[in-house]
């Protein structure tokens, strides 16, 4: 079983890496390959609507977005990981979101299914990490349905979610008396769930 994780934050190691690490950890525990993507220290152009999308599948836009695509596309599991700015996810998560345009065109445009995944689209999971400095009872409502509509054009189910509030500076999350804990056995149980 392969897991992408996918950290959307600009800052190295922050809480929201964190919960992603002890999440990949308890996976790795029970056996899954692990790759993960720090999109703070790569460079994704955001979509220029070139639509070529739209009538090859593939985007036209060559950078380091390029080489995700096959990670993205044979991945069993996908575990999202971004804090909250302004409501909404980061810009780097909403830049790779945003370039994954490609799949929904290939799903619902061209109607035809990835030639390079093998994996049957009711066997893929995702998973949704976040964390936010507010108590504002709506803070992940907008994130969490841009993600639901993510894994969606990936033919991912979304199957879960750790949103925790509260943890705006470096290592608060460390304070937090369940977070890591939660994070970790969320993994585990989902390294776990058959795929086949």
């Amino acid at each position: 079983m392969k897991i992408l994780g996918i950290y959307g934050s600009p800052r190295k190691n922050g809480n929201t890496q964190q919960l992603l690490d002890a999440f990949l950890k308890g996976a790795s525990e029970k056996g899954a390959r692990i790759q993960k993507v720090f999109l703070g220290r790569i460079k994704i152009t955001p979509c220029m609507e070139y639509y070529a999308c739209m009538k090859t599948g593939t985007c036209s836009i060559k950078d380091e977005m390029t080489g995700l695509y096959k990670d993205i596309e044979q991945a069993d599991i996908i575990a999202f990981a971004s804090p909250i700015f302004f409501y909404g996810l980061t810009a780097q998560a909403k830049a790779l979101i945003d370039r994954c345009q490609a799949f929904w065109a290939r799903k619902y445009i061209l109607k035809t299914p990835n030639p390079k995944r093998q994996i049957p689209k009711s066997k893929r999971r995702g998973f949704f990490i976040s964390t936010a400095a507010t108590k504002g009872k709506k803070v992940f409502d907008g994130a969490k349905l841009t993600i639901k509509y993510f894994f969606d054009a990936l033919d991912v189910e979304y199957r879960g979610e750790l949103l925790i509030r509260l943890s705006e500076y470096k290592d608060n999350i460390t304070k937090h008396p369940t977070a890591l804990e939660e994070a970790y056995e969320a993994g585990r149980k989902l390294a776990t769930t058959d795929t086949h």
